[in-house]
């Protein structure tokens, strides 16, 4: 499946906007291309064991690993466009992330902020995004 995601740029309260952000359902990765702005891909894994981020700009691919949450921020003054790649047979799990009220790290005009609601929180580690799509995309399909 392909979609095409505009994330407009804007604050809610001191937080930058960004996508609901969910876990997938099953062994699911996905891909993205920043096609326009730039934008922080947060990312945590399901028993938040580890999380990461990574800064992408227009261009830019962000793979998502099976077994990881994820939320697009756009974090600057202009409008984020993404594109992304996901199985067909992918289905989205919403409700863990919205009963911890949103991931175990928010992206503020302050920076990095943990959300309390969270015992257990990993430190935060940043990822470089790619310049080339994969050649290998089996982890797309589960």
């Amino acid at each position: 499946r392909y979609d095409i995601t505009v994330i407009p740029p804007n604050l809610l309260g001191k937080e930058f906007v960004k996508t609901k952000g969910h876990y997938h359902i099953g062994n699911f990765g996905e891909l993205y291309k920043v096609l326009a702005g730039e934008g922080i891909f947060l990312m945590q894994k399901k028993d938040l064991s580890d999380a990461y981020f990574v800064k992408a700009k227009r261009g830019d691919y962000v793979k998502i690993p099976p077994n990881y949450g994820h939320t697009i921020i756009n974090h600057s003054k202009k409008t984020l466009k993404i594109a992304n790649w996901v199985s067909k047979d992918c289905q989205s799990d919403y409700l863990s992330i919205e009963k911890m009220g949103g991931f175990c790290y928010y992206y503020t005009i302050n920076g990095w902020v943990k959300n309390k609601n969270y015992k257990k929180i990993p430190k935060l580690r940043q990822k470089k995004p790619s310049k080339e799509m994969p050649k290998n995309l089996k982890f797309l399909h589960g």
